[in-house]
């Protein structure tokens, strides 16, 4: 018997850095499972002087790494809400990444969105940690990187 294997489906955002983060360069995969997304971050040359190297991180609802002088990614929006949530519970609301020595690897599972939610959308890496209490994304500072999520 020919059984063909299972291949779940995925996504991934290659991320880069701002003019200003040069250095910051890694993936986000995004893999459906039986029970919503799992997301996977593996990111290099993150800032790991200041502020203790906790980034927040987050899925946002624009389409492009785009922006101007003032904000390189500003075309990245504010974070993906479809269903107009107070933040911290957005959809696009992600734990945050914790540096070590410049290297972050984070995963988790989420019901929040599906890969189709997301697909088409970029992720954002922010200067600062998430407060997860302050309106609207949490105080979460400079957008220091970013990566549009295209399906596999």
């Amino acid at each position: 018997m020919n059984r063909r294997r299972f291949q779940p489906r995925q996504a991934v955002a290659f991320v880069w850095g701002s003019e200003r983060y040069p250095d910051i360069k890694g993936t986000v995969s995004f893999r459906a499972v039986t029970r919503g997304v799992l997301v996977t971050a593996d990111i290099y040359g993150l800032p790991d002087k200041e502020r203790f190297g906790i980034f927040a991180f987050h899925v946002h609802n624009g389409s492009s790494c785009t922006g101007n002088s003032e904000d390189l990614f500003a075309d990245a929006d504010g974070h993906y809400n479809p269903t107009g949530m107070q933040h911290p519970y957005h959809a696009g609301d992600l734990p945050p990444l914790f540096g070590n020595s410049g290297y972050a690897y984070m995963s988790v599972l989420t019901d929040r969105f599906t890969l189709d939610d997301v697909i088409g959308k970029v992720v954002i890496i922010h200067r600062q940690p998430d407060d997860f209490t302050t309106q609207s994304a949490g105080n979460s500072g400079e957008k220091i990187a970013c990566g549009k999520i295209m399906e596999r």
